[in-house]
């Protein structure tokens, strides 16, 4: 038996590649030089898409697959696949909930430690021998104690409000409605309060078109000059020209994120400041998490094939 088609969007690790290559006749769009020549000669048999959260399938893309029958995203997100597209045509998505999900909090956190204690200044303080010549480090700000808020008390997000119980915070979240497992949390409905009761503010909420932008000129003002941004969820959540002319201007005080607009050719303005952490969307990039989602991608890949239930349907 013939074994079925799928179009690869983006690289994925060797391990994964492997596997694939033993149980699908794998289309590696990405290596093509001529996208639309390289889909005009293989996408009348393409049957299943492989992508990551990042780079997802278009209508147009999906428009070129007349035979597409899944996509199953490298990732939790899906903001990036035209669900409208897939669901006119009752192709089915999945995605990888909960096996990234510990790792994207503890980058979190990690990321709140290192920018409120300027960790990254620290070293290069000891490694440019400033240390030796000027004397000790400028002081930082504390972590412990401080309040903090959580945008979106999902998986990760709870997961998030679980270590920072470990810092003895005030943590408070804001979600559609409160919830029943946030126990010693204070629930903030409107997200804008919520910046403005927080020291550090966590995005976890998932993106999709009514959280565009949310965290917005008037959110990023309340959480104000002592404010601290932290992004672990999808760049559309916030409007960077915002973000940039406040960490610019200095009316928030400072940001750290893992995902941005254009990714990987992130806005320029972005590596002038000193009061924001840029890490390259490696929230997840642990070898033992992405070979788990990468196992997901191909259970979910699998279980279309066979006729079974999808492990983690997205539709």
């Amino acid at each position: 038996m013939a074994k079925p088609e799928i179009l690869l969007v983006g690289p994925y690790p060797e391990w994964d590649l492997v596997e694939l290559d033993a149980q699908y006749e794998v289309r590696k769009l990405y290596e093509a030089a001529d996208r639309d020549a390289f889909l005009q000669q293989h996408g009348a048999n393409i049957r299943g898409i492989a992508t990551r959260g990042e780079l997802g399938a278009s209508a147009e893309l999906i428009g070129k697959l007349p035979k597409l029958e899944v996509v199953s995203v490298y990732g939790v997100g899906y903001d990036a696949v035209n669900l409208d597209a897939c669901r006119a045509r009752g192709i089915r998505v999945t995605n990888t909930p909960d096996v990234l999900t510990n790792d994207v909090a503890d980058l979190g956190v990690a990321m709140m430690l290192v920018q409120s204690r300027g960790m990254i200044g620290a070293e290069s303080w000891v490694k440019d021998g400033s240390w030796a010549a000027k004397g000790l480090y400028p002081l930082k700000r504390k972590v412990w104690g401080r309040k903090a808020g959580i945008l979106g008390l999902g998986r990760i997000g709870f997961e998030v409000a679980k270590r920072l119980t470990g810092f003895d915070m005030d943590i408070a979240y804001s979600d559609v409605s409160a919830k029943d497992y946030a126990d010693g949390m204070t629930f903030i409905a409107d997200p804008v309060e919520l910046a403005r009761h927080s020291d550090f503010l966590f995005v976890t909420l998932a993106a999709s078109a009514a959280t565009r932008h949310i965290i917005s000129k008037e959110f990023i003002e309340a959480l104000g000059p002592e404010g601290m941004l932290i992004n672990i969820s999808r760049a559309s959540n916030i409007d960077e020209d915002a973000l940039l002319d406040a960490l610019e201007a200095g009316t928030l005080g400072s940001a750290a994120l893992d995902v941005f607009e254009g990714e990987p050719k992130l806005n320029p303005r972005f590596l002038k400041l000193d009061n924001v952490l840029v890490q390259p969307h490696h929230a997840s990039g642990t070898i033992e998490t992405r070979k788990a989602m990468g196992k997901l991608v191909r259970d979910n890949l699998a279980a279309h094939f066979a006729g079974t239930a999808l492990p983690t349907p997205v539709i």
